[in-house]
């Protein structure tokens, strides 16, 4: 029982180590995740408003119209496409998900920036699972949480390992951890 304790210790510490990364990213992007009905995780979302002059009804120059508001709208960020919803509102999709809606009668529109926020991003497409090799790598973390909780069993010996305390809150999982502590410490008088 002794290796087997020293063994648990082992594989529990250098694991842990190990996946504290992937533990982070899973848990940053779970709370995250979670809470998706309340804000974008991935991305930040910014409004702002303008007033043209540059005529972008339909006709013979509209495309180079089009692309001249983009220019001075976003000159950062390349036009994608552009097309009319509506016979009086002109919409233009930029790089990156931006995009530009304006009235083409009143020249009044919004410009819609989209960013991608910084760490959330990257660890939400982690999440997402990516490829073939996140696969591969997850379910070797999936594998290793399991390795991390059977040792746990093990590491603790005497009142407060699997023979006593420890195995009370594997078997049953209603009782209230500070009852029985509260009643081992009563016992010892």
């Amino acid at each position: 029982m002794k290796a087997l304790r020293r063994w648990s210790r082992i594989l529990h510490r250098d694991i842990g180590f190990f996946f504290i990364g992937t533990t982070l990213v899973y848990a940053l992007s779970g709370m995250a995740l979670n809470h998706i009905g309340d804000w974008s995780p991935s991305y930040t979302v910014s409004k702002s408003s303008f007033t043209t002059q540059i005529p972008l009804q339909k006709g013979d120059n509209t495309e180079d119209n089009v692309k001249q508001l983009a220019a001075e709208i976003a000159p950062k960020l390349a036009m994608k496409k552009y097309y009319y919803p509506e016979d009086d509102q002109l919409k233009i999709f930029l790089q990156g998900g931006s995009s530009i809606l304006v009235n083409t009668e009143s020249g009044e529109g919004t410009f819609e920036l989209l960013q991608k926020r910084l760490l959330f991003y990257q660890v939400n497409y982690l999440h997402y699972n990516p490829s073939v090799w996140w696969t591969w790598f997850s379910d070797i973390f999936a594998i290793a949480l399991i390795i991390l909780a059977v040792t746990s069993f093990f590491m603790v010996k005497g009142k407060k390992g699997m023979a006593g305390t420890g195995g009370i809150y594997t078997q049953r999982p209603d009782i209230n951890r500070l009852d029985i502590d509260k009643s081992s410490d009563s016992l010892q008088g």
